[in-house]
């Protein structure tokens, strides 16, 4: 974990200053998102990065929680949030796996772009079933390598293994959505427009 921890404040500013790569996919997930979200939910975002996306839901919802092992991350996050004079989020350094369980229940918890990146996907899914409510919802984004096409698919893990990226889990759609169900949920969305592209998942606590 310290690698990836240090690979990530690294490249906080970088990452913070790079524009979306699918704009519209983007837009279309913030879309179906906030359709389930009401003004007395509270949310945890575990892998928040710079709060970009929080700072998005923040007027939806009564509270956030937004978390991140990236002490660099975070700190651009406050920076956002305090030059936004948004004030319903917390951000704090952590991850999921260290989240004290006192501090759920939550209606909506938010995965985007780390379920990939965990040592122990199926740990993190039973973690969070723990923290959310019955019939909360878990929704995530996942790059879904197996689903890759070209060198790529077998250069990022090689990167990993060199210690030059961090370690990365290489699963589909359907073994993404089969440990989610297996954590307790059932899947009531599944988007992935193209197999190389990130599935984005809602699935309700059971």
């Amino acid at each position: 974990m310290a690698r990836s921890v240090a690979f990530w404040n690294i490249i906080a500013g970088h990452y913070s200053r790079q524009p979306i790569a699918d704009e519209a996919g983007y837009q279309h997930k913030l879309a179906l998102t906030q359709q389930h979200l009401r003004s007395d939910m509270r949310v945890l975002e575990f892998g928040c990065g710079t709060g970009s996306t929080a700072l998005i839901h923040a007027p939806h919802v009564a509270h956030i929680d937004a978390i991140d092992y990236s002490r660099k991350m975070i700190a651009i996050a406050k920076a956002k949030a305090q030059a936004a004079n948004v004030g319903n989020i917390t951000f704090e350094v952590s991850t999921i796996e260290q989240w004290p369980e006192a501090r759920g229940q939550y209606d909506v918890i938010l995965g985007l772009s780390i379920l990939h990146l965990l040592e122990d996907k199926s740990a993190v899914l039973a973690k969070v079933r723990r923290l959310i409510k019955p019939d909360g919802l878990f929704i995530s984004s996942s790059a879904c390598l197996a689903g890759m096409s070209g060198v790529a698919k077998f250069l990022l893990p090689i990167g990993g293994a060199l210690r030059l990226l961090p370690k990365l889990d290489i699963f589909s759609a359907a073994e993404l959505t089969a440990d989610i169900a297996r954590a307790g949920f059932v899947i009531d969305h599944l988007w992935q427009p193209a197999p190389d592209k990130a599935a984005f998942v809602m699935a309700r606590a059971v």
